[in-house]
């Protein structure tokens, strides 16, 4: 018997040694980082509320209850007893009945109404049918990356089930070392903006944090060949944590699965659909435009099925001797601060992904309270001396103004912008100011994947700005849905129809025009001085964004009518730039995150920024603070225990 089945059978005794005489314990199991307890008293358990929180608290386990297959009720008369549980106003739109765990997925409008006060309508389903709910949110907008997430997991439950009992047997196993130590290495952004990657290790644990391509760069993959990472084979990583979805930080997440990964990644939900939306867009642009995709679209499943998505504030095992917890990062949906526990006590890192420090119209600020933490490693995009971004009252100021002045001259204004974060941000500034009358009422179309994001979005409001939030409950008033906003779809006739058309704003992708539907729009109304285009989000030193954002003016476009030949473009538009409504914090909004962290951390590692930016932001953290800090280069290891 090994060491795990030992301890799955010595817990066995002591749940049941917890749980009262009439509720049998006949079967309990590691799924991940969970603990499965299956019961043929499913009812009972559910008529005690506090009964799973207390045996969870008693052997610090998170902790999931099941019914025995052979004891549940048949899925017609259960389903009728659970709509007649659910308040009407709930808004089921399905239920989706697995007999294997005996769970039962209720997808509905509102969410919040099945689960109940406290769980009070999930108890009450358990207790009249013996089913296990499980909770999802129908989109306000439908969305095709949410429900083929959804329809392959449910595909793969069986597979997944597998693969998440191993990924708990590895995570829940004896740990081997009695050596305590704690280091950091650097795979990528260091020094640079993008392709973020980190290896966390211990004596007993490799965790890689990140794995992202480089805007701008072609080919510039993190360092993953090197011993510390996939030199020594890619089944000594143990665990891989994605902090949030964009590219530079997820683009070669399914490359580990073509070079033999095939552990668990940790990011929350969102992460893992915008992940899965980008990825697969990532290589089609590479196939579009005649480069050779470095994974196929079959590792981009794969990594979707070893996803273990986390909650923030979670608590959670993903190795014997690392916990990690998720916070609130305030960049993009999902983004995740990233802290971890080492050890029994010895030791605490957080990994800032990256971060906004103070509230936006979309999000909450970053959080940076912790229990413990002794480093941190920090993105130091705008960590210049002179980054810093203007009021985000003055930003939205200049961009009403800039749009106003387009329309008077009858021109469009074209807003390069990423499809996730960036552009629902200026969606809920365009939506405002027309609502309220300070531009004028005009056509926003929505180019590239913006409206699938946005989509995307309003499935997950619980991860947005508490108001937000609350609109996007209420149909009426969720601003994603204003008649404003067009979803193009027609592709170049559409595009042809718009440019020939009356003043209008376009949002496309993508954000640092290196490559995608922002290049149509060029050829379209690049050569019409009337109009204008407007920078709202950073733009990558080497991507043509920067060069048009630095005064370029001719502009090298491929002719896909002229047999796909390069030709130039003229450019005789305005440029524009509108600081503030990055979702990265600028240089007062990063002081400001490690001024009042709770606690302060001992040592700074100042990443994810050009040279100048780390240094001088590692300068300033070391003056101001009296911290140790320090700009790392890449393949550079810290040791810190």
């Amino acid at each position: 018997m090994s060491s795990v089945e030992r301890q799955l059978e010595d817990l066995k005794e002591e749940i049941a040694s917890e749980v009262p005489d009439h509720i049998s314990i006949s079967d309990v199991t590691y799924e991940g980082p969970e603990l499965v307890v299956y019961t043929r008293d499913p009812k009972e358990f559910a008529s005690d509320g506090d009964l799973v929180r207390r045996l969870a608290s008693k052997l610090r386990k998170r902790i999931t209850v099941r019914p025995d297959p052979d004891v549940l009720s048949r899925p017609e008369s259960a389903e009728q007893t659970i709509r007649e549980v659910i308040p009407e106003e709930a808004g089921v739109t399905d239920l989706d009945f697995h007999a294997d765990t005996g769970e039962v997925v209720i997808e509905a409008q509102k969410p919040g109404m099945v689960i109940g006060r406290h769980g009070s309508t999930l108890r009450e389903i358990t207790q009249k049918v013996g089913w296990t709910p499980e909770v999802v949110r129908t989109p306000p907008i439908e969305s095709s990356t949410v429900s083929n997430v959804r329809n392959f997991l449910k595909q793969e439950r069986e597979e997944r089930r597998d693969i998440l009992e191993r990924i708990g047997r590895q995570i829940h196993r004896r740990e081997m070392s009695d050596d305590e130590w704690v280091r950091i290495t650097t795979l990528g952004c260091c020094r640079e903006v993008g392709r973020a990657a980190f290896i966390l290790s211990t004596p007993e644990t490799r965790i890689l944090i990140d794995c992202g391509d480089k805007p701008g760069a072609e080919g510039e993959v993190p360092y993953l060949q090197v011993p510390e990472a996939l030199g020594a084979g890619a089944q000594t990583i143990d665990a891989v944590v994605l902090t949030h979805a964009h590219l530079d930080h997820s683009a070669f997440i399914p490359l580990l699965f073509k070079y033999g990964y095939d552990g668990p990644i940790y990011c929350t939900e969102p992460t893992r659909d915008l992940m899965g939306l980008l990825t697969l867009d990532y290589l089609d642009v590479a196939a579009k435009e005649g480069r050779a995709p470095p994974y196929e679209s079959e590792m981009v499943r794969e990594a979707i099925k070893h996803t273990i998505p986390l909650e923030y504030g979670d608590v959670t095992d993903i190795a014997p001797d690392i916990k990690l917890t998720f916070h609130n990062a305030g960049h993009i949906l999902g983004s995740a601060v990233s802290h971890f526990h080492i050890g029994d006590g010895l030791y605490n890192v957080a990994f800032s992904g990256d971060i906004h420090y103070s509230d936006t119209r979309l999000f909450n600020g970053a959080v940076n309270e912790f229990p413990r933490v002794e480093t941190l490693v920090l993105e130091s995009t705008y960590g210049g001396r002179n980054d810093y971004q203007t009021d985000q009252e003055d930003s939205e100021r200049k961009l009403k103004k800039v749009i106003n002045e387009t329309y008077e001259r009858d021109g469009k204004v074209v807003i390069p912008a990423f499809a996730v974060g960036r552009s629902q941000e200026i969606m809920l500034v365009l939506e405002q100011a027309m609502r309220d009358g300070d531009i004028p009422e005009m056509p926003v179309h929505l180019d590239g994947m913006i409206w699938e994001a946005t989509a995307i979005h309003t499935t997950y409001p619980e991860y947005l700005r508490d108001d937000l939030r609350d609109r996007i409950f209420h149909d009426d008033e969720n601003p994603f849905l204003a008649e404003q906003f067009n979803h193009i779809d027609g592709g170049e006739e559409e595009r042809q129809d718009v440019a020939d058309g009356d003043p209008a704003i376009i949002l496309s992708t993508s954000g640092m025009v290196t490559g995608g539907p922002i290049m149509s729009w060029l050829r379209h109304l690049g050569g019409d001085e009337r109009n204008r285009m407007v920078f709202v989000g950073y733009q990558a030193q080497g991507t043509l964004g920067r060069r048009i954002q630095n005064g370029w003016d001719e502009i090298p476009i491929n002719d896909r009518q002229n047999g796909g030949r390069g030709n130039t473009l003229k450019l005789k538009m305005d440029v524009e730039t509108v600081d503030g409504f990055s979702g990265h914090a600028d240089r007062q909004g990063l002081e400001n995150f490690v001024r009042t962290m709770n606690p302060r951390p001992e040592k700074v590692l100042c990443v994810h920024g050009d040279e100048s930016s780390t240094q001088d932001l590692s300068s300033a953290l070391y003056h101001e603070f009296n911290m140790r800090t320090f700009a790392p280069k890449n393949l550079e290891t810290f040791r810190f225990k």
